[in-house]
């Protein structure tokens, strides 16, 4: 009976395989986490099959800030369209005025922040 390790590993292998199949790209580096070969996405993008994740490569510590500041930017528009939808589906159920002004308020607010992000990860 083979071990879970070896099964593990057998599995990722043939991941391996069929992403080549696919027709990506292995490519010389290694996964900065465990080592495994990285993949060249179609898109260009890197991917380690064994972290089953993204793997972005940086050449200096200014490229890692700005790697990282995109990243928080990113994640605080989605948070931001988040709390629009929210917002947005307590409004279709409001039917008090006073209510609806609030969440209307909170909504251009919202917007507001959303706009300043998106000019920001532009620039």
């Amino acid at each position: 009976m083979p071990h879970k390790e070896e099964n593990i590993e057998e599995q990722i292998i043939k991941r391996m395989a069929d992403l080549l199949r696919q027709g990506l790209t292995l490519t010389e580096l290694a996964c900065p986490a465990c080592a495994s070969p990285l993949f060249r996405l179609k898109s260009g993008e890197l991917w380690c099959v064994k972290c089953e994740k993204k793997v972005i490569v940086v050449k200096d510590e200014e490229e890692i800030a700005k790697i990282k500041s995109a990243a928080a930017l990113e994640n605080l528009e989605n948070t931001l369209l988040a709390k629009i939808q929210e917002v947005q589906n307590k409004m279709q159920q409001e039917t008090s005025v006073e209510e609806l002004q609030k969440l209307g308020a909170t909504l251009s607010e919202l917007l507001e922040s959303l706009e300043k992000i998106r000019k920001t990860r532009r620039v």
